[in-house]
């Protein structure tokens, strides 16, 4: 089961995860899913998220927990990325808020940032020994925002490789690069190991 019903990230984990013969469902839309994410790490609300879900389905569960850190401000937004703004900010208030926090900052050094990735895979919901993977995808905050692909703070993350923000990338390009496709290919490794 992944612990998420987000129908883009369940699409995306399964075309990676074909020939590994793994089929991944999505979590139920019931309340009894929602769990609170508590942890001060990515590592750590990943875990809750996997744990929960493959204790009320039985079933093994993969989770992740993402979100962008930007070292000038002390590593945020990082595990409240989604929230940011507040619990019931859109992303695009997430997005003006750290433009905001970004303005005295100009030189391109202090403006660096990376999205973070952390994937967990528990066998049971006991399991000591998670399979866990991260991907890290570098770049800078942009000035202003740009693009309309993507979501959350892509309109403002610039790939220096690409030349262009993460919004602006081709949704393809941006699955090959991203922090949760280096993170899928390391987890990938891992479970065909256990597998095969």
């Amino acid at each position: 089961m992944l612990a998420s019903g987000n129908a883009g990230k369940l699409k995306e984990f399964n075309s990676a995860f074909n020939d590994l013969n793994i089929e991944l469902i999505p979590q139920p839309k019931d309340k009894a899913y929602e769990v609170a994410e508590t942890g001060t790490t990515f590592i750590e609300n990943a875990i809750i998220k996997a744990r929960h879900a493959s204790q009320l389905s039985g079933l093994p569960a993969l989770a992740d927990d993402s979100g962008l850190i930007v070292p000038a401000l002390q590593g945020q937004p990082g595990v409240r990325s989604a929230r940011y703004a507040g619990e019931s900010a859109s992303d695009q208030d997430n997005l003006n808020l750290l433009l905001r926090n970004m303005q005295k900052i100009d030189d391109t050094h202090d403006r660096a940032a990376h999205f973070y990735c952390c994937l967990v895979y528990l066998r049971h919901h006991q399991d000591p020994d998670p399979i866990m993977a991260k991907g890290i995808w570098q770049g800078q905050i942009s000035q202003t925002s740009s693009g309309t692909q993507g979501f959350g703070y892509d309109p403002i993350f610039y790939v220096p490789s690409q030349q262009c923000t993460a919004a602006e990338l081709d949704p393809v390009n941006k699955r090959k690069i991203s922090h949760r496709a280096k993170a899928i290919k390391l987890i990938s490794q891992q479970l065909k190991k256990l597998i095969f």
